[in-house]
């Protein structure tokens, strides 16, 4: 039986607060836990008509380009961000977002079941219980990214 000792230790005011890891080798279980303590760090930036908000990728759901304009869905807001799609996918991509279609990229960790569709596609239930569908052209790599 593998043993996994967790060490906290209090730091004082001023200094740098710091994760280390020590493991024998790099599994997929670390690889998945380092990926979900960064996307809790990265931020997006988000607008609701002239308000600006700072947004933790972790609270989205998934980001859609609708007409050349990307919005960031999160439980219960919608948000449109300036940035494009291409280049969220970019920043996202060590994070536990993937490209579902064209348009939509999905936070897997909102994602509650799958269940098939029409030509190959599957549609995916998030937590909150909106669907939203995989493009057949993207199932394969989901299905690799979850290890399926």
């Amino acid at each position: 039986m593998r043993v996994i000792e967790i060490i906290i230790d209090q730091i004082q005011p001023g200094e740098s607060e710091q994760i280390i890891i020590k493991c024998h080798h790099m599994t997929p279980e670390i690889m998945r836990l380092i990926d979900a303590f960064k996307s809790q760090t990265t931020t997006l930036v988000g607008y609701t008509g002239n308000e600006m908000h700072t947004i933790s990728a972790m609270d989205v759901f998934y980001i859609e380009a609708v007409d050349n304009r990307v919005f960031l869905y999160c439980e219960h807001d919608v948000y449109e961000t300036k940035q494009r799609l291409y280049k969220l996918e970019e920043m996202l991509e060590n994070d536990d977002f993937s490209r579902i279609s064209k348009s939509i990229i999905a936070n897997l960790s909102k994602i509650k079941s799958f269940v098939p569709a029409v030509y190959g596609r599957l549609e995916a239930i998030l937590v909150n219980g909106e669907k939203i569908i995989i493009s057949r052209q993207y199932v394969s790599e989901l299905k690799k990214k979850l290890g399926l």
